[in-house]
C-alpha cells in the first residue's frame, strides 16, 4: 500500500474513513446532488446557515463588565502539559504530521522556543497566519438516522494543521483558567470545562431533585438540543464577548483576526472539494470550540437569569454541550409547567435573534395542555 500511494500514514487504521452514501443520495431544497459540485454547494450551505445573519449586539449591555485581567507570556510548561496529553494514534492532520513527531521536535529547547515566540507574537500582534486558518473538514454521519439523504444528517469535524492545534490548546486551556478563576464561566455550564463535566450534571441534578423531595416539592423538566451548534456561533459577537470577559484587547483583537479569512475543505469518503470561505462558527473538533462556545452560551445564562428573577418565574437552566435543560420546581406540577410554558415563549426569540436554531419540531406544536400532558417529572 505505501508503495502504491507513497503514504506511510494509509498503514494507520485510523486513517480509513466512515463509509457515506452515494452522493446522488443526498438531497437539498428538494433535488438530488447530481454532480460533485451540488454535493459541495449543499454541504457549504447547510454548514453556514446563519451567514450574514444580523444580530442585535446591545443585548451585551445586560452583563456586566469583567475586570481586565493581565495576559502574561505562554511558558514552556503550557506547552508540555498540552502536547503530553495528545494521542499518538491520532489522524494525521493535514500537514501529515504526527503528534509524536511534534512531541519530538517539542523536546530539543530551541524549537520549542521558536513555538513560543510564534504564539506570543501572533497574540501581541493580533494576528493569526493564514496557515492556521486552513482546514479540512472530514464529513461524517449522525447516529441512530433511519435515513441518510439529506446534509442536515452529517455533521463536519474539522483537522487543523498539527502546530496550529497545538497552540489552539495552549490558548484554549489559557482562556479557561481565566474565564473559570474570574466566574464568567455560569456555575450551570458542564461540558469538557474543568471543574464542570458532563459526568457533575448527574450529580447536581440528582442533588436538586432530592433536595426538594424533603420538601415536598415535585420536579419537571423540558430539554432541547440546539441543531448545528458549533457552526452557527456569530464571529462578530465572540470578540465582543471576550472583552466582557474582561480579557487584555489584543486578545479579542487576535480572536478578531482568527475568526476571519478561514477556509475549508469538505472530504465525503475519498472525495475533496476546493476550498471554501468560512466566516461564521467554531469547528467542532477545535480545541477552541468548547471554550469559545461556552463564552457565547455565558451570554444567554447571565441574561436568561435576570430575565426570570425580574418575572419571578421559578425556572433554571442547565447546559451541557450542545443540549439544554430547563428545569422548574413547585408543589404543584401545573405551576412547573405553566412557568416552562412562559420561558419557551420569551426564550425561542432571544436565542434566534443569537442565531441560534433550536429543534423546532420538538417545541413548535406545544401548547400549554400539551406540557401539561407530557411534562414528567423527576421523582
Amino acid at each position: 500500500m505505501t508503495s502504491r500511494n507513497h503514504k506511510f500514514w494509509d498503514l494507520i487504521s485510523c486513517v480509513w474513513k466512515q463509509k457515506l452514501p452515494a452522493m446522488e443520495a443526498i438531497q437539498f431544497n428538494g433535488r438530488p446532488c447530481i454532480k460533485l459540485d451540488d454535493l459541495w454547494q449543499a454541504l457549504h450551505l447547510s454548514f453556514n446557515s446563519a451567514h450574514n445573519c444580523q444580530i442585535n449586539i446591545d443585548i451585551l449591555n445586560e452583563i456586566s463588565l469583567k475586570p481586565v485581567s493581565d495576559w502574561k507570556p505562554f511558558l514552556k510548561e503550557e506547552f508540555k502539559n498540552a502536547i503530553r496529553k495528545c494521542n499518538d494514534s491520532s489522524a494525521p492532520r493535514p500537514d501529515k504530521i504526527l503528534w509524536k513527531i511534534l512531541k519530538w521536535i517539542i523536546n530539543d529547547n530551541d524549537c520549542l522556543i521558536s513555538i513560543i515566540n510564534i504564539t506570543n507574537v501572533c497574540i501581541n500582534l493580533g494576528h493569526c497566519p493564514l496557515y492556521f486558518k486552513s482546514l479540512t473538514s472530514i464529513i461524517i454521519s449522525k447516529s441512530n438516522k433511519s435515513l441518510y439523504d439529506s446534509p442536515k444528517f452529517f455533521c463536519p469535524i474539522m483537522l487543523l494543521n498539527t502546530l496550529g492545534k497545538l497552540i489552539e490548546k495552549v490558548i484554549g486551556e489559557r482562556i479557561q483558567f481565566y474565564t473559570i478563576s474570574n466566574n464568567f464561566v455560569h456555575p450551570h455550564q458542564f461540558g469538557r470545562l474543568k471543574k464542570y463535566s458532563t459526568f457533575n450534571v448527574g450529580m447536581f441534578l440528582t442533588h436538586i431533585i432530592r433536595s426538594r423531595w424533603v420538601k415536598n416539592i415535585q420536579t419537571s423538566t423540558l430539554a432541547f438540543y440546539i441543531i448545528q451548534f458549533f457552526p452557527l456561533l456569530n464571529h462578530w459577537l465572540l470578540p465582543l464577548i471576550l472583552d466582557k470577559a474582561g480579557f487584555h484587547s489584543k486578545v479579542s483583537t487576535f480572536f478578531s483576526d482568527y475568526l476571519i479569512g478561514r477556509k475549508t475543505q469538505y472530504m465525503w469518503n475519498n472525495l475533496f472539494s476546493p476550498f471554501f470561505e468560512v466566516n461564521i462558527g467554531v469547528g467542532q473538533g477545535s480545541a477552541l470550540s468548547l471554550i469559545l462556545s461556552a463564552l457565547y452560551l455565558s451570554l444567554l445564562f447571565y441574561i436568561f437569569e435576570k430575565w426570570v428573577k425580574n418575572l419571578k418565574i421559578l425556572v433554571f437552566f442547565l447546559s451541557f454541550v450542545d443540549n439544554r435543560l430547563l428545569i422548574s420546581q413547585e408543589k404543584c406540577l401545573e405551576k412547573t409547567d405553566l412557568f416552562l410554558f412562559i420561558v419557551i415563549i420569551l426564550f425561542l426569540p432571544f436565542c434566534i435573534n443569537l442565531v441560534w436554531l433550536l429543534n423546532m419540531k420538538r417545541l413548535k406544536s406545544f401548547t400549554l395542555l400539551d406540557l401539561i400532558t407530557f411534562s414528567i417529572p423527576l421523582y
